[in-house]
């Protein structure tokens, strides 16, 4: 092997063993059959992941953080898809001006957003609801969606379209049978990254969530605070898992490179 391709390896190697290791401890802690984290333990046992399924508030917050990531991821992709396609079909005033406010959650930090939110919700009186974290979570990860649906539609030829609006199909056919399916990549990595981002969001969240609205990532912030059990490592090695099976199936269905680079449109 060449000189240089031998270092090239072995820093790739050594940058991959770094973002993963960490990742493999907490997996391997959560066998511990002890009441604390050790590392190494004297067994392996199932104990704490059974402890989650006997968590109801744990539970309850993982439903909770499922259905406000599909709602909101669901909502910003629905309003990326008309905004990508006017910033990138129309030369019209003030362009530049919203695509900088639409992408302006990603430049604001997570804390201004908390506070700002919790100060409206406060001053509406609309605080404490689903809906009203949900609104927090679409704006926050709506960049997200409408970066990649942006760029599958940058470039995006018209010629189709007009060719299927000239044989008489209505402008609602055109899209959904001509455009979509050609921006369907950056559609799908859009909402993937969005949901993630919901999913995974806490610093925000911690200043509008209620007792009643309370979030995976806030519960286990909680659990962090109050004790030093394995159960958080139980938790987080079933959230990776979940992940790695997610990555497998959306790169059957469709490839990661395709989603997440944009290839193939």
């Amino acid at each position: 092997m060449h000189k240089n391709g031998f270092f090239s390896l072995l820093f790739h190697v050594s940058f991959v063993t770094f973002i993963v290791a960490p990742l493999l401890v907490v997996v391997v802690m959560s066998f511990t059959s002890k009441g604390y984290l050790s590392l190494p333990t004297d067994g392996l046992s199932l104990r704490w992941f059974r402890a989650v399924l006997d968590n109801q508030e744990m539970l309850d917050a993982f439903y909770l953080s499922l259905k406000l990531g599909l709602v909101s991821a669901t909502l910003a992709t629905l309003l990326a898809i008309p905004a990508a396609l006017a910033i990138s079909r129309y030369d019209f005033p003030g362009r530049s001006t919203l695509t900088g406010f639409l992408l302006s959650p990603l430049m604001i930090p997570s804390v201004v957003l908390g506070i700002a939110f919790l100060r409206f919700f406060s001053l509406a009186q609309i605080g404490g609801s689903f809906w009203a974290l949900s609104i927090t979570h679409v704006i926050v990860v709506l960049p997200y969606a409408l970066r990649l649906t942006l760029a599958s539609t940058i470039g995006l030829e018209r010629d189709i379209e007009q060719a299927a609006l000239s044989l008489g199909a209505r402008r609602w056919t055109a899209f959904r049978r001509v455009i979509l399916p050609r921006i369907r990549t950056g559609v799908i990595g859009g909402w993937m990254l969005a949901f993630i981002q919901s999913f995974d969001e806490l610093t925000m969240t911690v200043f509008v969530a209620t007792p009643g609205t309370t979030t995976l990532p806030v519960a286990m912030y909680n659990q962090i605070s109050q004790t030093i059990d394995p159960l958080i490592t139980a938790v987080s090695t079933l959230l990776i898992v979940a992940t790695v099976l997610l990555m497998v199936i959306l790169d059957r269905l469709v490839g990661l490179d395709r989603v997440l680079v944009g290839e193939g449109k």
